[in-house]
């Protein structure tokens, strides 16, 4: 059976795989003879036991099918608000039987389609479909029901103050969630599908007048030029949209809380939500968001400075700690005081290895240990990794394979790695940390240096959406330092950073003469 799509493209069907996006298949318009759309439509769905093809007559007399996916639509709700009233319908207008239908049918939401592409769109997301014999046109019926998991704390991001809801998989919950913050008309939600066979809703949501038109077009551009076969997860979309796919820092933000995503939105980014994930995506991202946590906001400025800049402090003690001991233990020992270079040379007496070795060793050994603890169940993933790292660190040191300095450094490290508010962030030290162990190993402090110089020269080309990396960092921008190196009061915020927003004011002040602590405002991140 063949049909003329756009006057362009045959589409033959059923023969034809459909293996094109349900948005670029040819339109096949509904036959007037109902007999043909049910062929055409059990054809399509061959072997497909969960979908329900139901013929019925319309207040006796005119012949109609109703299509849903069980499981998908809510079928006693389409008992009683679709096929009762049909049945028991009394007064049809056989002039106008689609109209007639439409009235009689108790349901708030109904879309008139007219191609066979928007049948299978509409089952798809469990709307029921009803065609009607000699009609041209169907109805799809707003009637979606799913199993759904409840709203509740995020695990990978742990509370400390602030709400405790987070986002889940079911897409509108997610926006509901987000609307709840963010209360103004001017929030828009844009939607699109995305993947050729899952189809799958992304929603792009911004302030209008706060978030720069310049970036929604770009965010909006990358995601429109996405050709894939399916999106399961955020992390496709991620990969796909961001400027420097093979940089080890993120450039975008990855949350599951409701409260950072309003607080985004209120800066002027963009929030990429996704079906079936509870990832949300924020650009743009800059290197100073990464360290930044939600709690930074909620507690007292000079308390959440502090935090920040032990933050900082342990960002750098992740990334150089077994480095600096690699290179000061192999070519720079005179810089250690005489009493604990003894300590140290006495402890490594009987180590057979060299210190870079060592190092690998006890690094490679603490980072199987961790993915452990995150793959195995949370029962006694906590215990594996916790008690698995003192048994064969201190196994270890018995055996003479390393000494007890390297074990403490190791564990100084791994401590300092989970003081970042960002678990994307702790992953690129992590791996950004072997090869500055292997330039101190071959060149001591000096291939520390060039490692870092190394990095922060890559860092200084990244860019999250042509916005820079170090925004606000380099090129230095004194008045947008309020949030980075530490974290002014909130009547002192009274702009937003205005590099990837329209510049409008963070804080609306009441008046003129408003005195600190007085001023009006949301949350921020």
């Amino acid at each position: 059976m063949k049909f003329m799509g756009n006057g362009k493209k045959k589409f033959d069907f059923p023969r034809k795989q459909l293996n094109e996006s349900l948005d670029t298949l040819p339109e096949v318009p509904l036959n007037p003879d109902l007999n043909k759309n049910i062929d055409i439509l059990k054809s399509a769905y061959k072997d497909c036991s969960d979908v329900v093809i139901r013929e019925f007559l319309i207040a006796g007399s005119v012949n109609a099918v109703l299509l849903y996916i069980d499981g998908l639509s809510n079928t006693e709700e389409v008992d009683q608000h679709v096929l009762m009233p049909l049945f028991r319908m009394k007064d049809l207008d056989y002039n106008s039987i689609l109209e007639s239908t439409k009235k009689v049918i108790s349901v708030s939401d109904l879309k008139e389609i007219s191609f066979i592409p928007d049948v299978f769109k509409q089952i798809s997301i469990g709307n029921p479909i009803i065609l009607i014999e000699r009609e041209t046109k169907g109805i799809s019926i707003g009637l979606p029901k799913w199993e759904k998991r409840s709203i509740m704390e995020p695990d990978a991001e742990s509370v400390i103050r602030g709400p405790r809801e987070g986002f889940i998989e079911t897409l509108r919950v997610n926006t509901s969630l987000l609307r709840r913050k963010i209360r103004h008309p001017l929030l828009k939600m844009k939607q699109m599908d995305i993947g050729r066979y899952t189809e799958t809703p992304i929603i792009v949501s911004y302030i209008e007048g706060i978030a720069d038109n310049t970036l929604v077009e770009e965010v909006t551009s990358r995601l429109k030029r996405i050709n894939i076969d399916g999106i399961l997860e955020s992390g496709y979309i991620e990969e796909m949209i961001i400027d420097h796919p093979l940089s080890p820092f993120a450039q975008v933000l990855t949350t599951e809380r409701p409260d950072v995503a309003a607080a985004c939105l209120l800066e002027g980014r963009v929030v990429i939500m996704i079906d079936g994930t509870p990832i949300t995506l924020i650009a743009p991202c800059t290197f100073a968001t990464l360290l930044q946590a939600p709690e930074d906001y909620y507690n007292q400025f000079y308390i959440s400075t502090f935090i920040r800049w032990l933050r900082y402090v342990f960002f750098f003690i992740a990334l150089l700690a077994p480095s600096a001991y690699v290179a000061i233990l192999t070519f720079h020992q005179e810089m250690l005081p005489t009493t604990l270079l003894l300590t140290i040379a006495e402890s490594r007496e009987q180590i057979p290895f060299p210190a870079l070795v060592e190092a690998f060793i006890m690094e490679i050994t603490f980072e199987a240990l961790r993915e452990a603890g995150v793959r195995l169940p949370k029962q006694v993933g906590a215990a594996v990794s916790i008690v698995g790292a003192l048994v064969i660190g201190q196994a270890a040191t018995a055996a003479g394979l390393v000494s007890s300095p390297m074990v403490m450094v190791v564990a100084i490290t791994g401590v300092a790695s989970f003081l970042m508010p960002r678990y994307v962030t702790g992953i690129s030290i992590r791996i950004l940390r072997f090869p500055i162990m292997i330039l101190s190993g071959m060149l001591g402090l000096l291939g520390v240096m060039l490692g870092i110089t190394a990095i922060v020269a890559h860092m200084c080309t990244l860019k999250s959406f042509g916005v820079p990396y170090f925004n606000s960092i380099a090129p230095l921008k004194v008045h947008n330092l309020k949030d980075v190196l530490i974290r002014t009061p909130w009547w002192a915020m009274d702009t937003r950073p205005d590099l990837f927003s329209q510049g409008t004011s963070f804080l609306r002040r009441e008046s003129s003469n408003q005195k600190p602590g007085q001023s009006k405002g949301g949350d921020g991140s």
